[in-house]
């Protein structure tokens, strides 16, 4: 049998998410800052980064890769050899280097910089995948580069979504809704935690979403009231909450929903904090207008849950940024927090979840959520299903028939 061999010029790109000029375009906004900065180049770690900049995605990214964007010119992708394949079939560009297993990749990327020319260098110091001892040998293999700080220079730039990146968000959206949907029609008596979850995760996965950056929650009973618990094998009762949330995935870029289901019917305290929570959203979602700060949908949310006198069972942000991500996260909270204290404005093109979630801390967990695109007049949901679950009233006496 005679075996083809793919060319590296056949495979360049072929696995793009979006075409050559919208990397392009990122590069040039990425290279104006660096030349503002007065660097020579910046450095990337960061899946999420090293995809937003250069397409490339893998689920390899436990082995270093380094993406390195020249103040002027194309940008330089450094992976293990391993991941060359994929990394030109991702790239829009040609200049791709490797590591092999067994020699160090900090001294493949110093051979790599001094190459370049590079006397000044930008390093992203917030990348989740560069140990300190790896850090520590990338500063000692560039002895004479000065090194300064970019975090951050790139998730600056993410911010604001563009077009196609809006599209990717809004199938995602549409695959985590089907996902949802399945999961609400799965909750009864009898049925188990892992049962919601698979056909939480089927129903997504079959309507197109890809890999998740993180497994959804799904928990019931007392262990809906421990925050991010997911399934472990638990038969749902009478009388049990059940919390649900899950992100999926479009090329990499992630919506999130959020629903609560209860089976029978909720205590009282339960059915407040969930009306208290479905205020809080729609009070977060009206203060969400371009130009104004991210702290006004959070304080506009907190408002409604302090005069319900809930308070304690409220102790976090109301909402963070969503875009491309990878394990372990499936939102972009390190960008864009909707909090008290955050001034940055609100502008077109942004993504946000508003998960308002109120909990009884070790008993149960009711909340809602959205993931929404700020347009020119205000925040525009991406999900059409009913933020009170039809079911949560009905599913105890549903199952007795």
């Amino acid at each position: 049998m005679t075996q083809i061999r793919q060319t590296p010029a056949a495979l360049a790109g072929s696995a793009a998410v979006f075409p050559p000029e919208e990397f392009r375009a990122r590069a040039a906004a990425l290279q104006d800052r660096i030349r503002r900065e007065g660097a020579d180049a910046l450095l990337l770690t960061g899946p999420e980064n090293v995809f937003w900049t250069a397409g490339r995605q893998t689920a390899g990214y436990f082995a270093f890769q380094a993406l390195l964007m020249p103040a002027e010119g194309e940008p330089v992708l450094l992976v293990r050899q391993l991941e060359e394949t994929g990394a030109r079939a991702d790239a829009w560009f040609a200049d791709i280097r490797t590591w092999q297993d067994g020699t160090d990749p900090a001294a493949a990327l110093a051979e790599l910089v001094r190459g370049q020319g590079v006397q000044r260098l930008a390093v992203e110091r917030t990348g989740w995948f560069v140990s300190p001892d790896m850090m520590a040998r990338i500063e000692a293999a560039l002895s004479g580069v000065s090194l300064c700080d970019g975090s951050g220079w790139t998730e600056s730039l993410r911010a604001v979504k563009s077009p196609r990146e809006l599209a990717a968000l809004r199938l995602a959206a549409g695959y985590a809704e089907a996902g949802m949907k399945a999961a609400i029609e799965t909750c009864r008596a009898g049925a188990s935690e892992n049962d919601v979850a698979a056909e939480m995760m089927s129903a997504a996965i079959s309507a197109g979403s890809e890999a998740m950056a993180m497994e959804p929650l799904v928990s019931s009973g007392p262990r809906s009231g421990i925050p991010h618990a997911t399934w472990r094998r638990r038969r749902l009762e009478a009388g049990d909450g059940v919390f649900l949330e899950l992100a999926a995935s479009h090329d990499r870029y992630h919506a999130a929903l959020m629903r609560s289901v209860w089976i029978g019917t909720p205590p009282e305290t339960a059915q407040r904090m969930m009306d208290t929570s479905l205020r809080a959203l729609d009070a977060a979602l009206a203060a969400m207008r371009p130009g104004a700060p991210c702290s006004a949908p959070h304080e506009a949310a907190q408002r409604e849950i302090d005069a319900a006198g809930f308070t304690a069972a409220f102790r976090k942000r109301a909402g963070y940024s969503m875009g491309a991500a990878f394990a372990p996260d499936w939102g972009e909270g390190a960008i864009l927090s909707l909090f008290t204290g955050v001034d940055t404005p609100l502008a077109p093109g942004m993504v946000f979840h508003l998960p308002i979630t109120l909990r009884d801390y070790g008993r149960f967990t009711v909340g809602v959520s959205e993931t929404v695109i700020l347009t020119e007049t205000g925040a525009e949901p991406l999900s059409s299903l009913p933020r009170r679950s039809p079911f949560a009233e009905t599913r105890q006496e549903r199952t007795r028939r």
